[in-house]
């Protein structure tokens, strides 16, 4: 029987089933089990209730302070500690403290934690994002996340896939961000809902690691169980990089090697609906409020005056997503009276900014620069907006009251449009300033 990916990868995580089949409840083995700051204190109460005394792998088993962190009030500092805690008493070994965290959906990649076929949950929505390495990744509640840390397991409902094929040729300044909001405009916010979004097509063959993990981060803001990408030789060299990086010794746990067999479509595997796009003319697209479907082309937006610019997250937060930025805003002054800050998703993305002189060009510009947090980006600390204020930032949603005060209005964006924002004070082309 033809497969896609989606259910090869559940199949193959369901232990004896010879079968499976969309809208099939199964009982799956997870990889796995991820939480944070904010959602793991509710599963580790969870598990206290069940009367558990240890989770099933210390190995699989991670937690990452990273959405209010450092901690910005004593309620959060409580949030924290309660996750160093739990991580000590259970012998956890992929707990991150600051100096060594970064916004987990950065983090598990980069240390090695994430690999094609694999099964992961998460208490976050944006767990969808390690799609972008041919594996499952999709968010749960704390109580899942809970059960997963007791059993191992996991119940889930086999999705439907969408799959969608990208043509043409990208123009300069657009990447895998402008992809999935021009995507997510023309389906809507609930046009995936509990779907697996399948990304196809020579567009996404030639994409770039980063791009593909913008596309499927944000596959949850169209209502996705998932997002996917097959995994192909941009893929494997992704992994072989950080197998060696942590081989020489920038992390304390192994890593699996690869070179297991990547899992793909079947030819003629079945799917709820094709979409089929031709990208050619697109250029960079501009989420505007209060909707991440509310979605218009760059061009049409240039009256738009901003006060703050964000570019972060784990959405846009990594070293390619800063050397943009940097290349946008080398020589020029940030416009007067604008805030931008500029937030790197990993100590390691940090480090390797500074190293670039990527850093200098941005400060000098001036930019602030935070250590890696989610912190904005759901309205929790370094950078909450006013009433009335008016915002661009590579982060993922814009609903109202998002980045702070419910009267204030967010627009989601590529980082080269972010960082030409910032130049002119206003939405910018980056060709505008470039």
């Amino acid at each position: 029987m033809p497969y896609t990916i989606t259910e090869k990868i559940l199949l193959a995580h369901t232990g004896q089933k010879k079968d499976i089949h969309p809208g099939e409840f199964i009982w799956a083995k997870v990889d796995l089990s991820l939480a944070n700051d904010i959602t793991a204190p509710l599963a580790i109460e969870e598990f206290r209730k069940a009367g558990a005394k240890k989770v099933f792998d210390v190995k699989k088993v991670v937690l990452v302070p990273d959405h209010f962190t450092p901690a910005k009030d004593l309620r959060s500092a409580n949030q924290a500690r309660a996750l160093a805690d739990f991580s000590r008493e259970q012998g956890i070994k992929n707990y991150f403290e600051i100096g060594q965290m970064g916004i987990e959906h950065a983090l598990l990649p980069e240390s090695g934690l994430i690999h094609p076929a694999d099964l992961i949950i998460g208490a976050d929505s944006h767990t969808c994002t390690y799609g972008a390495l041919g594996a499952f990744s999709t968010g749960m509640g704390s109580t899942d996340i809970a059960a997963s840390w007791i059993t191992g397991g996991v119940w889930l409902r086999v999705p439907q896939t969408l799959k969608f094929i990208y043509k043409g040729k990208l123009n300069k300044w657009a990447g895998g961000k402008d992809l999935i909001l021009y995507t997510i405009g023309e389906i809507g916010v609930d046009g995936a809902l509990y779907r697996a979004m399948e990304f196809s097509g020579l567009v996404i063959e030639k994409l770039d690691i980063d791009s593909r993990f913008a596309m499927c981060n944000m596959a949850i803001e169209a209502g996705g169980k998932s997002g996917i990408i097959e995994p192909d030789s941009i893929t494997e060299e992704y992994i072989k990089k950080v197998t060696r990086r942590k081989a020489q010794g920038a992390r304390r746990l192994p890593v699996r090697q690869a070179g297991t067999k990547l899992l793909i479509s079947d030819k003629d595997a079945r799917y709820e609906k094709i979409y089929e796009y031709d990208v050619s003319k697109m250029e960079p697209q501009v989420a505007c409020p209060h909707l991440p479907s509310n979605v218009k082309p760059v061009s049409s937006l240039k009256n738009v005056k901003v006060d703050q610019v964000v570019i972060g997250s784990c959405t846009n937060g990594r070293i390619s997503d800063l050397r943009v930025a940097a290349k946008v805003m080398k020589g020029k002054k940030v416009k007067s009276g604008l805030r931008v800050i500029i937030i790197p998703a990993t100590q390691n993305i940090y480090r390797q900014a500074i190293k670039e002189g990527v850093i200098e060009v941005l400060s000098k510009a001036g930019c602030i620069i935070s250590t890696s947090t989610c912190g904005p980006c759901l309205g929790g600390h370094c950078g909450i907006l006013a009433d009335g204020e008016v915002a661009i930032a590579t982060t993922n949603r814009n609903f109202i009251g998002r980045m702070g005060s419910p009267k204030s209005f967010i627009y989601l964006s590529n980082p080269a449009v972010a960082a030409a924002s910032a130049v002119r004070g206003r939405i910018a082309h980056p060709e505008e300033v470039a």
